[in-house]
């Protein structure tokens, strides 16, 4: 019985010893002010969370930016014909 407590508290030894030197996952944490990304709608004034490829109100339909496809590197334009 002492062997094995012995081992035991060599086992919680050597896992408090791998937290301690434990790095985080994805690096550091860096501290930063909290904030809100938003885009009103100059249009309604609906306010909607931001992200990019945002185009169009989902309330009025105003469209944010209006963008057409043109021959790219990788991306041709079809011929319906």
């Amino acid at each position: 019985m002492a062997e094995e407590k012995k081992r035991i508290q060599a086992y919680l030894e050597q896992l408090k010893n791998k937290v301690e030197t434990q790095e985080n996952y994805g690096g550091e944490i860096t501290n930063e002010e909290a904030r809100m990304d938003i885009r009103d709608c100059p249009e309604c004034g609906a306010g909607r969370a931001y992200h990019k490829g945002l185009t169009a109100c989902a309330y009025c339909g105003f469209v944010f930016m209006d963008t057409k496809l043109t021959d790219g590197v990788n991306i041709r334009k079809e011929n319906n014909s």
